[in-house]
């Protein structure tokens, strides 16, 4: 009896890590080409070893150009070269610019007074204490924006979960100054708070096999309170997260996200992205500008990340990542239990 007692207990823990949990031997390593999705057809990306795929940004208004008329011809287009040279493809959804000439959402979004104009301003701080425009982003916390938002990603899922390794949505940075004319309308911390965690359960329910991810770094305010918040509910929900920049004990990361992130391990998958400056930081630990080795130590042992998505500034990816990638056995096996049952 006692035999038997002690089998049934480690049976249902097994089938208990196996519905709630995920296990991944190795990181990923993928490459983020951003918006540059003809560099994958560079024989130094795909014919590297060590990399597990690429990671590529497509804007909202790219998938639906016309309300309800959604083409997913690149995706598919990269998704196939990818898979022919045993690659893998991770889409990074974006709705949010950081560039003023540009916006991420479809023009109807823009132009149809039902979404309030569709997208904000966003701003910077610059030296002189003037704040200046520094891209725009969608209203997320808009239920008639977030609708139609929430379309797209559960067309997405049907046409591609299962066959692309991940997605994921674009950070939750967003700088709103409180001064007059300059905060958008109906926008508050909480609905945008709100606003972010129906994203992520959406994906978290409709991506069943591939893994959602969902960027998280800073809220409006530089919120501590609101981040946690999205944390705990990934938590709860096991949705995956991430976000973009590694900065090796980055004084500010470190009090804010760094340490969220951390504590995701082993409950949800976690993956962050290495973007343009970031090889060019300090490291406080040594005073020096940081070295590849040192970001992929900081990614694995610290942050403990199940995904790296590593940037193609030069002359870094060429002369140091791509040689330490090249020395890392790829890990295509995939997370064993990300599934339905794990929800």
């Amino acid at each position: 009896m006692k035999k038997y007692f002690i089998v049934s207990i480690l049976i249902f823990l097994i089938i208990g890590f196996s519905q709630w949990g995920y296990s991944q031997k190795k990181v990923k390593h993928f490459v983020f080409f951003s918006r540059d999705r003809e560099l994958i057809h560079n024989p130094t990306f795909f014919t590297n070893n060590g990399i597990s795929g690429a990671q590529i940004t497509y804007s909202w208004k790219q998938l639906e150009n016309q309300k309800d008329v959604y083409d997913f011809t690149e995706i598919e287009e990269d998704l196939a070269f990818l898979k022919s040279k045993g690659k893998k493809l991770f889409v990074q959804l974006q709705d949010v610019t950081f560039d003023i000439t540009r916006y991420a959402v479809p023009k109807y979004i823009l132009t149809d007074t039902v979404y309030h104009g569709g997208a904000n301003s966003q701003y910077e701080l610059t030296k002189n204490n003037n704040y200046i425009k520094a891209g725009w982003v969608a209203r997320r916390w808009d239920k008639n924006v977030a609708q139609r938002y929430h379309k797209l990603l559960i067309r997405l899922a049907k046409q591609f979960d299962g066959r692309i390794e991940g997605i994921n949505l674009p950070e939750t940075s967003v700088e709103f100054p409180k001064q007059k004319g300059l905060l958008p309308q109906g926008f508050s911390r909480n609905n945008n708070l709100e606003a972010i965690k129906e994203n992520m359960l959406i994906i978290r329910k409709n991506f069943k096999k591939s893994i959602p991810i969902q960027y998280a770094n800073f809220m409006p305010e530089d919120s501590h309170k609101d981040l946690k918040k999205i944390y705990d509910y990934a938590k709860k929900i096991k949705v995956g997260m991430g976000g973009p920049d590694i900065k090796v004990y980055k004084k500010f990361q470190m009090e804010n996200s760094y340490p969220l992130l951390r504590s995701m391990a082993g409950i949800a998958p976690t993956g962050v992205a290495v973007q343009e400056g970031n090889y060019n930081e300090i490291n406080p630990k040594t005073g020096k500008q940081v070295t590849v080795a040192e970001i992929l130590d900081f990614a694995k042992n610290y942050l403990k990340l199940d995904y790296i998505f590593w940037g193609t500034e030069e002359p870094f990816y060429s002369k140091q990542v791509l040689p330490l990638l090249q020395s890392q056995k790829i890990n295509n096996k995939g997370f064993d239990s990300w599934s339905e049952n794990s929800f």
